[in-house]
């Protein structure tokens, strides 16, 4: 199978433009030109795919594909859709002047994450409205924007993953061309894109691919509907499909990474599994194109084997989101223990995260009554993408609540010291370094009656397992969508203009660490001090070491200094007046050495330095 044929409407040049659609259920498929002039043009067949190339036709002109000589539908591999998921593709030229030619991508060690949503994050909601606040963002210490999903979904609010168009950048996000201005600007800065990508199911509004061939299969479902048929009969042409769409990305759009959504709904049990073939392509795609490309995989599966290499039966995907994590150090900070919160809540929990990655590595999980998940003891720390907050964690709560909502000033500190301290790599939610405090709801748009429906009952079922017995937001209400934007003129005002200089602290010391003991190519040793309910992490070298002690207490406690021996110096307090904080109860001094007690304030955090004599 091939992965570089070009699939849609593919502009040439002087007004030439070739089409090519897999339709195996369709006997004849015509272009049905609607501009500048109406015209109906016959594709040739071979194969299953439908294909042909014709003059007049130029950037801007409006097409379906007609089926059988009477259904007309828009192009699957639609590169625009600007009247939305039910009307016409368009066709468009990606020639782009690109300003990134020395730009070849940044490691996973220097990723800092900022995840936001397009039509939220601004007022404009568009691509070009990002633009002016990503030096903001670099200034803060970020070094990669993480895009929710982009492909063309139902009206015009929405998460994203009820994207039914995967090629086309949605229309009113600023399509094609203001993706492509939003990535250069990015590389100009020195900023990675990664981009969310959906690859276990399309969204049910504007959903015609069934029309053209076996794209899904009633084998499996995934929670959001028909499972996309990556291991029955023509599953290779559907491979080739979505695999031919990262490529897509990554060469016309320049996007340094794919957060491939929720792996464990991706069901294929062939022998030769379709992750496999995505990540081998994306890396033959990357070293053509001299360029550092990831694969990042979300997935609640706890498998080690999305990062394992494919010699020994591994996916060969770069890096993982750690739900673990977040869970543990939720509970640590809030107490929470509904749903699948209730796994979690001892400080050893967090302690094996901070050991090894996945908590749950094979033993038994009371939430799911059954034994869950494998090692990733030898992974790599750097290709875990740990959290406090994102999308998922803020939205999928009854009223959308920010940690901002859920714990105090000195928890949040402490909450964003445990992250970007670890050895993991840190990603932050849009907002969450000032301390917003707006929620993040889910929203939609759909023009289905029924459908609107389903998704109400859909959000009060889920809703159910935590035991939250209120009405949900109305997904529907455009009042939803307006409330889940956030106020970035919080960011200049008393405690939380305090809470964003902490996190480029955080992130200045990140760096230093990196550069000087590698943080993020080992795991560091982890004391857990039960008694005072903190945890010590200690990373080093032979030159150099540094210790980071995370009091989860709601009351003063003292621990000795770190080990070996020598002078610590302390580099961070958040409980530090300068923070906002309760004042620094320690012993009046910079410098501790073995055998000292340190004592930290509640819900508190600081960071020592030790440099070899």
């Amino acid at each position: 199978m091939r992965f570089s044929e070009i699939l849609g409407a593919s502009y040439q040049d002087e007004n030439r433009c070739a089409f090519r659609v897999w339709a195996p259920r369709a006997e004849t498929v015509e272009v049905r030109v609607l501009s500048p002039l109406e015209r109906l043009l016959p594709l040739k067949k071979a194969g299953g795919y439908f294909f042909g190339l014709f003059e007049r036709i130029s950037p801007g002109s409006l097409y379906y594909y007609r089926l059988n000589g009477e259904l007309d539908r828009p192009d699957p591999a639609s590169r625009w859709q600007p009247e939305g998921v039910h009307g016409p593709s368009q066709v468009v030229s990606l020639d782009f002047p690109w300003e990134d030619q020395t730009w070849i991508g940044l490691s996973l060690q220097d990723y800092v994450i900022y995840e936001l949503h397009v039509g939220t994050f601004t007022p404009e909601s568009d691509f070009d409205g990002i633009i002016p606040r990503l030096g903001e963002l670099q200034e803060l210490g970020v070094t990669a924007i993480e895009l929710m999903p982009v492909a063309q979904f139902p009206g015009d609010r929405n998460w994203g993953y009820d994207g039914v168009y995967p090629y086309a950048v949605h229309n009113s996000y600023g399509g094609p061309q203001g993706l492509q201005r939003l990535v250069n600007a990015c590389h100009r800065l020195n900023l990675a894109v990664i981009l969310d990508v959906v690859y276990n199911h399309l969204g049910p509004e504007g959903n015609y691919l069934g029309d053209f061939g076996p794209y899904f299969t009633d084998c499996y479902r995934t929670p959001w509907g028909q499972a996309i048929n990556y291991d029955q009969a023509y599953c290779d042409w559907v491979r080739e499909y979505f695999i031919n769409n990262a490529l897509f990305w990554i060469k016309e759009f320049h996007i340094d990474a794919l957060r491939l959504d929720a792996l464990h709904a991706v069901m294929d049990n062939s022998a030769q599994p379709f992750l496999a073939e995505l990540g081998a392509a994306v890396h033959q795609q990357a070293a053509r194109l001299g360029r550092r490309v990831y694969l990042m995989a979300e997935s609640d599966l706890n498998d080690v084997k999305h990062l394992r290499p494919p010699e020994v039966g591994g996916y060969g995907l770069d890096c993982h989101w750690l739900d673990d994590f977040h869970h543990a150090l939720r509970v640590l900070l809030t107490g929470e223990r509904d749903g699948y919160y209730e796994d979690f809540g001892g400080l050893e929990h967090l302690a094996k995260a901070y050991r090894e990655g996945f908590i749950y590595s094979g033993q038994y999980s009371g939430y799911r009554r059954r034994r869950h998940g494998s090692s990733s003891r030898d992974i790599l720390p750097c290709r875990f993408v740990a959290f406090a907050q994102n999308h998922d964690q803020i939205g999928n709560r009854l009223l959308g609540e920010r940690l901002s909502r859920l714990t105090s000033f000195e928890g949040q500190k402490l909450a964003a010291a445990a992250v970007i301290l670890s050895p993991f790599t840190p990603l932050l939610f849009m907002g969450e370094e000032y301390g917003e405090t707006a929620p993040f709801l889910y929203f939609v748009s759909h023009d289905d009656p029924d459908l609107i429906e389903a998704v109400r009952r859909g959000r009060a079922q889920e809703f159910a397992a935590f035991g939250w017995q209120q009405e949900p937001p109305d997904p529907q209400d455009p009042e939803t969508f307006q409330r889940s934007r956030p106020n970035p003129v919080l960011q200049q005002r008393g405690r939380h203009q305090v809470l964003r200089r902490f996190y480029q602290l955080l992130f200045r010391l990140r760096r230093e660490m990196i550069e000087k003991v590698d943080l993020g190519g080992s795991y560091p040793l982890v004391t857990v001090h039960h008694r005072q309910a903190a945890l010590s992490l200690l990373y080093g070298n032979d030159e150099q070491h540094y210790g980071v002690i995370l009091n989860f207490s709601d009351k003063p406690q003292s621990l000795p200094a770190p080990t070996p021996a020598g002078v610590w110096r302390l580099r961070l307090d958040s409980a530090d007046i300068r923070w906002a904080g309760p004042g620094a109860p320690a012993l009046g001094t910079d410098d501790y050495l073995e055998g000292d007690d340190i004592t930290l304030a509640p819900f508190s955090c600081i960071c020592l330095s030790r440099e070899m004599e």
